[in-house]
């Protein structure tokens, strides 16, 4: 059987599955690469040592040295590249990491950059703890409320995204940022998790780079730490390389083999997720204990329309602002009260995740003006008859109100 030759008239789930796959030797091969793992390359002699120093100076993707990686984490490099497009993918031990490394790889002392109010908040302790003693701004502004070009200065290098937004899910238009942001030379990296890259590639947006935490859906199991960084360009992977190899980044072989091994079966669990977690946004709407939900699907969402030109789907992660009057004390109470849904801070794995949202990490999003509490559910692979069950026996508990339906139906 001969190796694939058109990868391009395949799906994207069939390309998806081979992407990376060994090739046959000696007229047989394993289906998984193998797990390779080591902290010395060795080499067959001096002219060949010099030679892989020297293909590796001019970029070529080459390991003269254990932490740049073998077999395996090639292997990975390229599914994610066929995932995501571009033209390189880098590998670092989390998802905060990678979004550090593209920080560090595109600004310098005197540099600015505009970053979405609305991000993952470590980025932003990562500004407070690191970029400022670098002599680099970072301004956060609304992406949906705020003049974009307005706001572009001479000295601004990079404009940092993250649709759907962490918390909220605010859907933005990738496209127009990102043609505003190219109209003045600057490019634009995005964090792209909550898609998983499955239902979403913002580089066919406008997107100059992609930043996953493959910990997260990639991986799919909860048992991985890993980031990736998709990039679109030869040249943007150039200065990308530059900082990964100065900061020593790399992840182990068995991650590496875990994170692929999650990558293949990617497209069947969000579909399950999107399912399940739709099932659960539609139950919440129907309840007292309950004043909005956040998820692009619903109809009722504001980012519904964006979403439907730009994604093909969603994920597992539903947010709900409770009803006005439940303290956060009632709050507290009905996540302890949940049995299926477990007290977690990560999400896309297989299992139910809920988590009440700290009020000063919403107060950053302009998106947000309400003062009740929010938990965000990560909506796992159960029947969601059951997760539905767990929600209503958590409310009936912390926050006792006639139901507007029965507990255990599901839209």
């Amino acid at each position: 059987m001969s190796t694939l030759q058109t990868p391009g008239a395949l799906s994207p789930a069939t390309r998806l599955l081979h992407a990376g796959s060994p090739a046959l030797q000696g007229g047989s091969g394993p289906v998984n690469v193998p797990v390779v793992r080591t902290s010395t390359v060795r080499f067959e002699d001096s002219a060949s040592h010099a030679d892989l120093h020297h293909r590796r100076a001019a970029g070529e993707r080459v390991a003269t040295y254990g932490r740049h990686g073998l077999d395996t984490h090639r292997a990975l490099e390229d599914a994610i590249v066929a995932l995501e497009g571009g033209h390189r993918a880098f590998l670092a031990p989390s998802g905060l990491a990678a979004i550090t490394l593209v920080l560090v790889a595109l600004l310098s002392p005197g540099d600015h950059a505009l970053v979405a109010d609305s991000v993952y908040s470590p980025v932003r302790r990562v500004d407070a703890t690191l970029l400022q003693r670098l002599g680099i701004t970072l301004e956060y502004f609304s992406p949906s409320r705020d003049d974009l070009a307005a706001r572009i200065r001479p000295n601004t290098r990079l404009v940092y995204l993250e649709s759907p937004s962490s918390l909220l899910y605010e859907v933005l238009d990738l496209p127009a940022l990102a043609a505003t942001a190219r109209a003045r030379g600057v490019p634009v990296a995005t964090d792209n998790t909550w898609s998983g890259g499955w239902f979403h590639q913002p580089l066919r947006h406008g997107a100059d780079i992609s930043i996953q935490a493959a910990t997260k859906y990639i991986a799919g199991h909860s048992d991985v730490m890993q980031g990736v960084v998709v990039a679109g360009t030869p040249s943007l992977s150039e200065k990308i390389a530059l900082a990964h190899e100065a900061l020593g980044l790399t992840v182990g072989a068995d991650d590496a083999y875990l994170a692929l091994r999650g990558l293949r079966t990617l497209p069947v669990r969000l579909a399950q997720h999107q399912r399940n977690a739709t099932q659960v946004a539609q139950w919440l709407l129907r309840q007292p204990q309950v004043s909005r939900v956040f998820y692009p699907a619903l109809p009722s969402d504001p980012g519904h329309r964006l979403w439907q030109r730009d994604f093909s789907g969603a994920s597992g992660l539903v947010s709900f602002a409770f009803a006005q009057g439940v303290s956060q004390d009632q709050a507290t109470r009905f996540v302890d009260a949940l049995q299926l849904f477990s007290l977690g801070a990560s999400w896309g794995g297989y299992e139910s995740l809920a988590l009440i949202a700290a009020p000063d990490r919403l107060r950053e999003h302009s998106a947000w003006q309400g003062t009740q509490p929010v938990v965000r559910l990560h909506v796992g692979l159960e029947e969601p008859a059951d997760l539905v069950e767990d929600l209503a026996r958590a409310f009936g508990q912390a926050i006792p109100a006639e139901p507007k339906t029965p507990a255990a139906e599901v839209a």
